[in-house]
This record gives C-alpha cells, sequence and structure tokens, in this order.
C-alpha cells in the first residue's frame, strides 16, 4: 500500500471518530479535552482488563476443571 493510500486512509477514519462523537462541532479546547478523557478511559478499561481478566479465567478454569473430577475423598471424618 502507497504512502497517499494509507494517509487517505487515515485521514477517512479520523473524519468517521469525528463524525461518530460529534467533536466536530466543538471548539479545538474543547476537543483536546473530550480527547484527553476519552483516552484515559481507554486507557483505564485496557489496564483493567490487562491486569484482571487473566485472573478471571485462570479462576474460571479451576472451577470447570473441578466439576468433572470426582470426589476422591471423603469430606466426613469418620470418627471410631
Amino acid at each position: 500500500m502507497d504512502v497517499k493510500g494509507v494517509k487517505d486512509t487515515l485521514s477517512w477514519l479520523f473524519y468517521q471518530y469525528l463524525l461518530v462523537t460529534c467533536s466536530y462541532v466543538l471548539e479545538p479546547w474543547e476537543q483536546t479535552v473530550f480527547n484527553s478523557v476519552l483516552l484515559i478511559i481507554v486507557a483505564m478499561v485496557l489496564y483493567t482488563a490487562y491486569v484482571f481478566i487473566p485472573i478471571h479465567i485462570r479462576l474460571a478454569l479451576e472451577f470447570f476443571s473441578g466439576l468433572g473430577a470426582g470426589q476422591l475423598e471423603s469430606t466426613v471424618a469418620i470418627m471410631t
């Protein structure tokens, strides 16, 4: 892909972003604040997903692997 095509594609994607978020009607300082807040929110979501999703996946795998295995030992102590 040539450089002009990449530039046109990125320009079109940015224009679509402006249209979807309706931020093309904002003043430049308002666009900066809006984009900063949006970037911070996306960064926090990605960080949270990076930290907590592996933990939840591991716990879910442990839970579901425990369902298939039979109970090897009795949990009730036999008193004689």
